[in-house]
């Protein structure tokens, strides 16, 4: 197993060396610091040392409810309003001061939860500051990652963020695990440990943020052309009058060129860009792509994976396990180890649509049996489980753990890849900020309804969410295209038409191995015909 490498152009061997490896690693590891909230703050704020030094073992099974709630769904909150801020700042400051912004914001917020006592609103203040350095990171990474990474290597590097994540995920997990088999659960050390393990990432990634090249193309946009060039011989490891670095500063000014061409006579900067985009909606189909992501989004967080992944411990309870940090780590493990293996060897392989059709579809039929499981054994009201019931927990194990290794070949990642695969390039920065915000706002009324939803509905709550599966599952099957294959520039053609963009449209326009359009009078969203370009055309500027 290795990464599939296709050069859209010659490309030298020097251009793949060991420092753009090394600046992707360090920008996407900006993606620890919330993979490793989403598995560490379940459990930790259950803790009896946490519930007491808050007073939280003094409220009502309502107020407890509440309380669960809004301390996950504060950090959703602000990572949405992160999100919202990001695509300013990194367009007014740059890509590395926006992310050093982040991780300061980040680390901040990690400081007050570790150092709060008994004032429950330290705990508030520093999620909802972890939330804005976060949503600012998932805002920038990918766009920063995208611009810095060689076009064939770019599906690695921006693979990388992915990756990341799930090994925050796994740390979480296990610190937890080590904190119960290791310290007195009533203890402040039950939950100061956790909150202070944060640190960690945040300082980590907060370093490496200083050693941080900026953009070329940025630094380009800026009128700042001599620095870009040096950042780029130092990325490739190429001189400036090299070929290949001439080749990509033509690629960069092109698409600077078609950024000025959205604002028109909007004016210029950011101002003039964002109006220039607006006037872009115009287009239905354009109208339709970011509809397309608003949904890809509120599916992929309402079809249980989030809640489970926040709520774990909760669940493990129900279904009556014991050793809850145990069982959250190994599940981390399934969801780390099939996210590894698609989105490195898989994803380029089977394309996007097929395993998101296939994952939905498992996934609910994991949730159906949860559900019924919960229904009909009754494990998490019982102190003694009858040896059926027991039977039925360990199949309710093995089927998290089937629900962990297929989501991470389907809604774990894959909204992402087509969100930012499916907009032309001159919308693409914008789209992406979209993207995060759509995320982070499903994100936040998942994790606040989820609480609720499962202290009135109980079993039925893992029914809901298979039905949202059974929705994804169509929902992809009419509406989403596999973008395997088929470049950026020509998704305009792909989504035109009275058919939109579904399967049925794809196969028209495109041959089935995914190659560019083969009728090319069809209208581009500037009403710029297709007429008079060849597909060496849509290969030569692929990479812009």
């Amino acid at each position: 197993m290795g990464f599939k490498v296709i050069e859209d152009r010659p490309t030298p061997s020097a251009v793949y060396n060991w420092r753009v490896y090394l600046m992707g690693c360090c920008i996407a590891f900006g993606a620890l610091t919330f993979g490793y909230d989403a598995a560490f703050i379940g459990t930790t704020i259950t803790r009896p040392g946490f519930t007491a030094a808050f007073g939280i073992d003094k409220m009502t099974a309502s107020e407890k409810t509440d309380n669960s709630a809004n301390l996950t769904s504060s950090f959703t909150a602000a990572c949405f309003f992160g999100a919202v801020f990001a695509w300013p700042m990194m367009e007014a400051w740059g890509r590395r001061p926006a992310l050093q912004v982040s991780a300061a914001i980040f680390n901040i917020g990690a400081i007050v939860m570790t150092a709060a006592s008994h004032q429950l609103s330290m705990i508030y203040a520093g999620r909802v500051l972890t939330g804005l350095g976060v949503g600012i990171i998932t805002a920038v990474v990918p766009s920063f990652l995208a611009e810095l990474s060689p076009p064939p290597i770019r599906g690695v590097l921006t693979g990388l963020f992915e990756i990341a994540y799930q090994i925050g995920n796994l740390v979480g997990f296990w610190i937890n695990y080590g904190v119960t088999h290791t310290i007195d659960l009533q203890s402040s050390k039950s939950y100061r440990i956790p909150l202070a393990v944060q640190l960690i990432p945040g300082g980590l990634f907060a370093i490496g943020c200083v050693f941080f090249k900026e953009s070329p193309m940025l630094l380009i946009k800026r009128g700042r052309e001599e620095e870009a060039i040096r950042n780029l011989e130092w990325l490739r490891m190429l001189p400036g009058d090299h070929q290949y670095i001439q080749e990509e500063l033509t690629m960069i000014h092109a698409r600077i060129e078609e950024e000025n061409k959205v604002a028109g006579g909007e004016g210029k900067g950011i101002k003039g860009y964002f109006m220039g985009c607006l006037r872009e909606m115009k287009f239905s189909s354009i109208r339709h792509r970011f509809v397309l992501v608003m949904g890809m989004m509120f599916l992929q967080n309402f079809s249980g994976a989030i809640t489970i992944n926040y709520y774990s411990p909760s669940i493990f309870k129900a279904i009556g396990l014991t050793d809850v940090t145990l069982w959250t780590g190994i599940y981390g493990l399934f969801k780390a180890g099939g996210s590894i293996v698609f989105f490195i060897w898989g994803i380029d392989r089977f394309g996007r649509r097929k395993p998101w059709m296939l994952s939905a579809g498992l996934c609910g039929l994991c949730l159906i049996y949860l559900g019924t499981y919960i229904k009909v054994g009754h494990p998490g009201t019982s102190t003694i489980l009858s040896e059926s019931t027991k039977k039925g927990g360990n199949a309710a194990t093995a089927f998290i753990m089937i629900f962990g290794l297929v989501w991470s070949f389907g809604g774990n990642g894959l909204p992402w890849v087509v969100s930012a695969e499916i907009f032309p390039v001159r919308l693409r920065s914008l789209a992406g900020a979209w993207a995060g915000c759509c995320q982070w706002l499903s994100s936040f009324a998942a994790t606040q309804a989820f609480p609720k939803m499962l202290l009135r509905m109980n079993w039925g709550v893992f029914i809901f969410f298979a039905g949202v599966c059974a929705a994804t599952v169509l929902f992809t099957f009419i509406w989403i295209p596999d973008t395997k294959g088929i470049p950026i520039e020509a998704m305009d053609a792909l989504f035109s038409g009275p058919s939109k963009h579904s399967q049925w449209r794809q196969k028209k326009v495109y041959p089935p191995d995914g190659i560019p359009p083969l009728d090319f009078n069809l209208p581009t969203q500037s009403g710029t015909p297709h007429e008079g370009k060849s597909k060496d055309d849509y290969f030569e500027h692929a990479a812009v």
